[in-house]
């Protein structure tokens, strides 16, 4: 009879195993079909609370995972493009996009679930093309995720004869707090509402628990599911942790107010089960679907209030980036291409001042090595990885247009400086991973009490800094020379770069003499290099741009670049 019980409770692990992985791979695979278009449908869709929850909603569906919509809002929310007010209409559209699961587990077509699976593996193993090995995932996590739950609910059916079990469900509808905390704990150990919610549709649907039980477990998940994104907070920005601290709240109050009502939600449950005639793992599914929508009609009128009252729990100063996306207009597209290479060109000055800003924090993180500064080189890559999106996208559209020659290398020599910039974002981002690591290393050499050099003193190097300052007036200068059609500052820009070459050159040289004669770890020498390595790119896309103002770029269209200048000179 133990072994019995020992096989059970293995098939029933194993099948949570297949179920959570097939959730996971399947939202995988939905967020790569996707692409970028998630952060698009947050950044472009959320200008009123109502159409927050539609774009929180639709996102959570695409990914199926609230989670995945939150950590998304949080991103945007600290780069500027998002503020506190429409995120809170996004984490409710969350919360009503994540009930997908239950239906879908609902339609019960578990028989399938091989056949889907082999369909999914298919696509994934005989196919090279990105769309196609991204559905295949979502077919294959799609099969797992109903092949886990046919495992499971083959495990759980002994459960039924067990008198321990019939005792805890017996305890569990007599006393609905008592499943609220057995649904908020079991969401809390597996970090996943999906999984609480397709076990107890097993469960219910094999008679193992009764309607009375599983509905505080149900709005127990919900609670549960909340943990996830207060442990994902914790230690995060301040934006990070009042969106956490709302989903708390907004979760919480909403249960409170359903158990409240648990009677007559009964009754309607009851009454819409035998009008449509849904299975009991769809009855599930509608009473989670009916929750949250209800939750949200109810709480979405006092999102101002929600701001307030998070922003009063978790006070502070948060250090908003202010970012304009006005300027990128597609109606200009439409007969004036030339204003809209001007519009564009006012974006990459912007693009230009927010790559200066994240230089410049890694800079001061390179000297300070502090919290703060590396924060804002986060945020700012993720500002400046934005703008190259909706430039990329924009400078394609004017592409699509009947341009005359000139426009067409106006619009040409744009999307390189773009991507010159976007790059240089990358490499300051690198700089800053590059001292975390040399950190991290100090620390665990502190721990291990070896006599080493602080990372600080290992690291920090006087010609380095000065490197850091050339690189920071050659981004400056660069950036200028394009947007202000300046030569001047174009030939500074190739002038300084020889300096930036020889200073690389000799720093790289005595930090090996350094090594050789035992001062500091190879380690942190191996990080030294990848740092001026990074500078030294920099500077070179730093170069491109000037050479770009100088028309040196592409020299057998220097003259008719030339002339395009003039010509854009005259217009403004």
């Amino acid at each position: 009879m133990q072994l019995n019980y020992q096989d059970m409770l293995f098939q029933f692990f194993g099948g949570l195993g297949i179920f959570l992985f097939g959730l996971q791979y399947m939202g995988d695979g939905l967020q790569k079909s996707a692409g970028d278009r998630l952060r698009e449908i947050l950044n472009r869709f959320t200008s009123t609370p109502f159409r927050a929850v539609l774009a929180g909603m639709i996102v959570t569906v695409l990914i199926q995972s609230s989670s995945g919509t939150t950590v998304l809002t949080v991103g945007l929310v600290s780069a500027g493009f998002m503020t506190l007010r429409q995120a809170i209409g996004v984490i409710m559209g969350a919360n009503i996009g994540t009930t997908i699961t239950a239906f879908i587990i609902g339609f019960n077509i578990g028989a399938y679930a091989l056949p889907i699976i082999g369909v999914g593996a298919l696509l994934l193993f005989f196919s090279k093309k990105p769309l196609i090995n991204a559905i295949g995932e979502i077919f294959f996590g799609f099969g797992c995720l109903f092949f886990g739950l046919n495992l499971m609910g083959e495990a759980m059916e002994p459960l039924e004869n067990l008198p321990q079990f019939r005792e805890l469900m017996l305890r569990l509808s007599e006393n609905n707090f008592l499943g609220l905390a057995a649904g908020t704990g079991m969401t809390l150990v597996m970090q996943s509402s999906s999984a609480t919610i397709g076990i107890l549709q097993e469960l219910y649907a094999h008679g193992s628990v009764t309607l009375k039980a599983a509905l505080p477990i149900l709005f127990g998940s919900n609670i549960g599911t909340t943990i996830t994104a207060v442990i994902a907070s914790a230690g995060a920005s301040l934006t990070a942790r009042r969106t956490s601290a709302f989903h708390v709240i907004f979760n919480v109050l909403g249960t409170v107010l359903i158990m409240l009502l648990l009677s007559p939600f009964t009754v309607v449950l009851a009454d819409l089960s035998q009008l449509l005639n849904l299975n009991p793992e769809m009855q599930l599914a509608f009473a989670h679907g009916l929750f949250n929508v209800m939750n949200v009609l109810v709480q979405f009128w006092f999102i101002d209030f929600f701001v307030k009252l998070v922003t009063k729990i978790i006070p502070g100063e948060e250090r908003i980036i202010e970012y304009d996306p006005s300027h990128l207009d597609v109606r200009l597209l439409q007969g004036v291409p030339s204003v809209a290479l001007d519009q564009a060109r006012v974006e990459i000055a912007q693009m230009g001042d927010f790559v200066k800003e994240e230089f410049n924090a890694a800079f001061e993180h390179y000297q300070n090595q502090d919290q703060e500064s590396k924060e804002d080189t986060i945020r700012l890559e993720e500002v400046v990885n934005q703008i190259d999106f909706n430039l990329t996208q924009y400078l394609m559209l004017v592409a699509e247009q009947d341009l005359t020659e000139t426009l067409s290398n106006e619009q040409a020599e744009m999307m390189d400086v773009t991507k010159y910039l976007e790059r240089i974002g990358d490499h300051c981002e690198n700089i800053v991973k590059n001292i975390q690591e040399a950190i991290q290393m100090a620390k665990k050499d502190a721990k291990n009490n070896k006599n080493v050099e602080s990372t600080e003193k290992v690291l920090y190097d006087e010609d380095l800094v000065r490197m850091f300052q050339l690189v920071a007036q050659n981004i400056a200068e660069s950036v200028e020379s394009f947007t202000e059609d300046s030569y001047k500052e174009a030939g500074r820009v190739i002038t300084r770069e020889k300096e930036v070459n020889i200073l690389e050159t000799s720093i790289r040289q005595k930090y090996i003499e350094r090594l050789n004669e035992g001062v500091g770890r190879p380690s942190d020498g191996i990080l030294f290099v990848d740092i001026v390595s990074n500078l030294e790119r920099i500077s070179d896309h730093t170069v491109k741009i000037a050479k770009h103002t100088l028309g040196l770029r592409y020299p057998f269209i220097t003259d008719k670049t030339k002339k395009g200048k003039a010509a854009r000179a005259a217009r403004e």
